[in-house]
């Protein structure tokens, strides 16, 4: 693994360029010193705020070879993709039932295991399992 020489004073975390550091803080400080010039949000990365600025232009450069659906963020696609594959790969640690989205696995662990759900820690029953992706 590369040399991470910079580190954050506040949690810690490693990075190998300052830069990454940099941007990193601004989670610790709330900074957000890109806005938006058409509604004035702000966004503590640029890529972030190129991101939104779709939602004014109406951009969807990410398109789906499957059926031509085009999205305006990658993450979107890939989501979209499971669509077609049939790819789950979200399991429910508490029963074991796969799903191809995270936050479906959040509603459904919250409504059936409420006992056993952790709110608190979330992402104790969100992990990704190649197991549950070739079982569906």
């Amino acid at each position: 693994m590369g040399e991470k020489p910079f580190s954050c004073i506040i949690c810690g975390k490693s990075f190998n360029q300052k830069g990454n550091l940099i941007s990193h803080m601004r989670t610790h400080t709330g900074e957000k010193p890109f806005s938006c010039l058409t509604c004035g949000k702000s966004f503590n990365q640029k890529h972030i705020l190129n991101c939104h600025m779709r939602t004014h232009t109406g951009e969807k450069p990410f398109s789906c070879i499957t059926c031509g659906k085009s999205f305006n963020q990658k993450g979107h696609l890939n989501r979209h993709l499971r669509t077609h594959t049939g790819e789950k790969p979200f399991p429910c640690m508490t029963c074991g039932k796969c799903f191809n989205q995270r936050g479906s696995l959040t509603k459904v662990g919250q409504r059936l295991h409420k006992d056993k759900w952790d709110s608190k820690n979330p992402s104790k029953q969100l992990t990704v399992s190649p197991v549950c992706s070739m079982l569906s």
